[in-house]
C-alpha cells in the first residue's frame, strides 16, 4: 500500500503489448499460456508424486513425527515444498496483470484467492495429483455458475460451505471418496 513504485493504495494500470507473441489476440495468447502453465504444474506434481521426494512428502503428510523417526529429513522437505509451491503460484500469477490490466493491493491480495487455493485441493483430495485438478475444475465451474445465475458476492459463501461440508463428510476429498468406495466394492 505504501510502495509508490507500484502505485501505492491507488494501484497501477498495466498496458498490454500491442501484439501477442503468437498469432491471435492477446487474451487468446494469455489463455494458451495459462493452459500450458497448468499442464506444466500438473506434470511437475505428477512427477513428484511418483518420486522419492513424493514419498517423503506423503510420509510427512501422514505423520510428521513418524517420518522424522524413520529418517525422513522433514525440515529439508518442507523447505523444498514451500519453495516449489511458491514458485508454482508465482508462475501461475505472473500473467494475471496483463489479463486484468489493473492491479491494486485489495484485488491482488484478495481473500478469495487464499480461500480458493486451500479449498480446491481439500475438495478434490490432497493425496494425489489429480485431486487438486478435480477440485479446481469443480469449484471453478460452481463459482462461474453462481456468478452468472445468482451473484458474484456469494462465491466466498459457496466455497466456505463446500469446504466445511468436505472437511466433515469427506476429509480426503473426492479422490478419497472414490478410493474408499473402490475398496468397499473389492472387499
Amino acid at each position: 500500500v505504501n510502495w509508490d513504485y507500484v502505485g501505492g493504495s491507488r494501484g497501477i494500470y498495466i498496458i498490454r503489448p500491442a501484439m501477442a507473441p503468437i498469432s491471435g489476440g492477446y487474451i487468446q495468447y494469455l489463455y494458451s499460456l495459462m493452459v500450458v502453465l497448468a499442464v506444466i504444474s500438473v506434470g511437475i506434481a505428477r512427477t513428484i508424486e511418483r518420486s522419492r521426494l513424493g514419498l517423503g512428502f506423503a510420509a510427512i503428510r501422514d505423520d510428521e513425527q513418524a517420518a522424522e523417526a524413520g529418517g525422513v529429513p522433514t525440515l529439508r522437505l518442507k523447505l523444498i515444498a514451500t519453495t516449489l509451491s511458491g514458485a508454482l503460484m508465482g508462475m501461475a500469477g505472473a500473467p494475471l496483470p496483463y489479463y486484468v490490466t489493473y492491479l491494486d493491493p485489495t484485488s491482488s491480495f484478495n481473500l478469495a484467492y487464499a480461500v480458493n487455493s486451500v479449498a480446491m485441493p481439500v475438495i478434490g483430495g490432497m493425496t494425489s495429483w489429480i485431486g487438486p485438478v478435480i477440485g479446481a475444475i469443480l469449484l471453478g465451474t460452481i463459482q462461474q455458475l453462481a456468478t452468472v445465475t445468482i451473484s458474484s458476492a456469494l462465491n466466498l459463501l459457496i466455497v466456505g460451505l463446500l469446504l466445511i461440508g468436505f472437511v466433515i463428510i469427506a476429509p480426503n476429498g473426492i479422490v478419497g471418496l472414490v478410493r474408499a468406495r473402490r475398496r468397499a466394492r473389492e472387499s
